[in-house]
């Protein structure tokens, strides 16, 4: 779990062709096969909406495969940030073709990106490491969005939506660990009350 300092540091510190990657990544809850297979007709950068349609997968003596999502609630619309939607524009206007079914990140190639190759591409290990987050993983990217959700007080069936599942598990976890911070952070605040009683009495 990143804060949203890190997150904002870490889309600085890559390579200007993968900032949009981290943002789009982390606050629309994408899955790693979601988003390397978005096109540029899946993008409405006036209302903000990312529709997710397709994800790519791994075939071994295959490569790589364009298919449906993960699951059937995986394909959904999301919606973005105002901030993270100006990240996306000014992305798509340097490095996306005008055809509507151009990918939207891909290699300077214009190729898909593998998993495999994208921590070399972009340098992973020092920029993670220049957050103090020298273990990340480029997933770790959906759990924080998918607590930064949990944290707005989003229902079940709205982060379920959201993060493209069809069990309820998955978001129930992530409103757990929002429950307990919120009750860790009261029992700091009665802390800090208690000694200021103490003192006053």
């Amino acid at each position: 779990m990143l804060t949203l300092a890190q997150v904002l540091k870490l889309a600085d510190i890559v390579p200007p062709r993968f900032r949009a990657l981290v943002l789009v990544t982390t606050f629309g809850c994408l899955r790693w096969g979601e988003v390397i297979a978005l096109q540029r007709q899946d993008i409405d950068v006036v209302t903000g909406a990312l529709r997710v349609r397709h994800a790519y997968t791994e075939q071994r003596g295959v490569g790589l495969v364009l298919g449906p999502p993960k699951s059937r609630a995986g394909r959904r619309t999301v919606s973005l940030p105002p901030i993270v939607v100006d990240a996306l524009r000014e992305h798509m206007a340097a490095e996306v073709d005008d055809n509507p079914e151009a990918f939207v990140f891909t290699t300077e190639t214009g190729r898909p990106i593998w998993r495999g190759n994208f921590n070399k591409l972009i340098g992973w290990k020092a920029a993670v490491a220049r957050i103090g987050q020298p273990d990340l993983h480029f997933h770790d990217l959906r759990h924080t969005g998918n607590t930064l959700a949990a944290q707005t007080g989003a229902s079940t069936r709205d982060l379920m939506a959201r993060m493209g599942h069809d069990s309820t598990r998955a978001a129930l976890i992530y409103q757990h660990a929002t429950s307990e911070a919120d009750q860790a952070i009261a029992q700091a605040l009665q802390a800090v009350l208690r000694a200021s009683l103490d003192k006053s009495s």
